[in-house]
């Protein structure tokens, strides 16, 4: 079974354009997400998936330049460009990565596999609900699973939210959702405005070692030292 990690990033964020290449000590937040997911074993390959939109030439030029793999599709049908990389790549299933999530811990995406490749169902994710801080979302489905309901998507919104379709009928589809020992769904690790990056980047600041090396109870840590702050 060959599974794929596709990391969606666009340059036209509606609240904070151009987050995903935003320098963070030394290096682009894209740059973060990336060495993380890049650590994870049960990963077969990783692909940027941007638009085709102009803007976005920054982000494939990002991606040539440190040797990731990339696909440009339509900027707003999300959900179509995932389409694109399936049929180029032939995964046989793929984790859905945001990103704007430069701290997802891999081993929340290596739980979510092991599920995934026992082949019982069809989607395994932790937003589902969510439990774990936004920023930390895993979403792993089989990719004829979502070529087939593609079909169907027409609300413009499931197209640009990817997933959304699946779990609004989630009574159609084998769902299996993996929680936290505690609840920190009120807990936001993503970026979505220049605040959180500013959060992101005190979180950052605070790493001694490797930023790989921490996972998410060591980040909620920093996390929580760092809103002492703010």
């Amino acid at each position: 079974m060959k599974i794929g990690a596709i990391i969606q990033a666009r340059i036209t964020s509606n609240r904070f354009p151009g987050k995903v290449l935003h320098n963070i000590a030394g290096k682009p937040m894209l740059q973060y997400l990336l060495e993380r997911v890049g650590r994870c074993a049960s990963i077969d390959d990783i692909v940027v998936a941007t638009s085709r939109d102009q803007s976005d030439i920054q982000i494939t030029d990002f991606c040539k330049k440190i040797g990731v793999a990339y696909h440009r599709g339509p900027l707003l049908d999300v959900a179509g460009r995932f389409r694109e990389v399936l049929n180029k790549y032939k995964f046989d299933g793929f984790v859905r990565i945001t990103g704007d999530s430069p701290l997802l811990d891999p081993e929340l995406i290596s739980k979510g596999m092991k599920i995934f490749r026992q082949g019982r169902v069809e989607i395994v994710t932790n937003v589902f609900k969510r439990t774990y801080p936004a920023g930390q979302s895993v979403e792993i489905l089989n990719s004829g699973t979502f070529i087939r309901a593609y079909e169907e998507i027409r609300d413009p919104e499931d197209l640009e939210h990817v997933t959304k379709f699946f779990y609004k009928n989630s009574e159609r589809f084998k769902i299996f959702n993996f929680v936290a020992e505690a609840d920190y769904s009120a807990i936001n690790l993503s970026v979505d405005t220049p605040q959180n990056m500013e959060l992101i980047a005190a979180i950052i600041r605070d790493m001694e070692k490797p930023h790989w090396e921490y996972g998410v109870r060591d980040v909620l840590e920093r996390y929580n030292k760092a809103m002492l702050s703010f």
